[in-house]
């Protein structure tokens, strides 16, 4: 679908920095923008866990992030932004007031805790996320937040497979656009070409997979994976955006979710997106259908990538 295999790539005005705890189990990743950048979020899981998602809705007053934080730990995580605050703010970053400009920092969660004192991601680990931030890490593999993910809990976790932190662009016409997602959904990751499973709950055979779909409309859904899952993301634009527009596109990206991962959107997934916009403007209609179609494609292929390996097996 893109034009650079699986060679880091980059976008313009966004930098990528990935924290991976030394046990591998957990993570995080930090898109920071090289300015203040237009963003929207959209959630569309039934459990997300989230920060500060109410305040880039409609009408209100902050409408531009400094970065975006992606983190596994559940709602614990969520410390890792005091850490991209405190990064941002020796820079002087931030909404400016009467006092000290004021870091915005989005994030959201995936469920990845394992065991009664599973490793967490701190406000140190988002610093140095941050700090490790550059213009080429937008990467795929088990790194960052996306090292302790899983797709498939249908069975429970024992009967998931391993996913990770994938990453798309899809250029056109008018500029390029990337997705970084971390994926860990309660369903399967398939294919969207040819709907074959790719990770998931595994079957009773060896090999073999439950097929999470099926196994939810023969009534036999088991709530062993409940609030375990979510597939969380970014994606940015390297073109003029609005608002609007930008809430086009992130329409569009859970679109891409959808094709991607089977089903989508459940009561026990946190399913949220982030775009960010670089520069503004207003783009005419048929931009706004290239870019969401760009995000559809980009989507669903990180979302991909985050469990094939270059060879192109699953």
């Amino acid at each position: 679908m893109s034009d650079h295999g699986w060679e880091p790539f980059a976008i313009a005005g966004f930098r990528v920095g990935h924290w991976t705890h030394p046990s591998g189990a957990t993570g995080c990743t930090v898109i920071v923008a090289d300015a203040p950048a237009l963003a929207v979020a959209d959630v569309r899981g039934g459990a997300p866990g989230t920060r500060e998602v109410a305040l880039l809705e409609q009408g209100r007053l902050v409408q531009r992030v400094d970065a975006v934080l992606l983190t596994g730990g559940s709602a614990f995580g969520l410390a890792a932004a005091d850490g991209v605050v405190k990064w941002l703010r020796e820079r002087g970053r931030g909404f400016p007031t009467a006092s000290i400009p004021v870091p915005i920092v989005a994030g959201a969660v995936i469920f990845d805790l394992h065991g009664p004192t599973p490793p967490l991601p701190t406000a140190d680990s988002g610093y140095e996320a941050a700090a490790n931030a550059v213009p080429d890490g937008w990467i795929s593999g088990r790194v960052g937040a996306g090292s302790g993910a899983t797709a498939g809990k249908a069975a429970g976790r024992d009967r998931a497979t391993s996913t990770g932190i994938g990453s798309a662009c899809v250029h056109t016409e008018l500029g390029t656009l990337g997705a970084l997602f971390v994926v860990n959904p309660f369903g399967d990751v398939v294919d969207p070409d040819t709907g074959r499973i790719l990770a998931g709950t595994r079957g009773d055979e060896p090999g073999t997979w439950a097929d999470t779909e099926q196994v939810i409309l023969r009534g036999r859904s088991p709530n062993q994976g409940s609030g375990l899952n979510t597939v969380i993301g970014v994606v940015a634009v390297d073109g003029e955006m609005d608002r609007d527009a930008l809430v086009r596109v992130a329409v569009a990206a859970h679109d891409g979710i959808a094709r991607a991962v089977r089903p989508a959107h459940t009561l026990f997934d946190g399913d949220v997106v982030f775009v960010l916009g670089r520069r503004e403007g207003s783009p005419p209609d048929h931009a706004v259908l290239t870019w969401c179609t760009a995000a559809q494609r980009a989507v669903a292929e990180a979302i991909v990538r985050s469990v094939r390996r270059p060879d192109g097996k699953g």
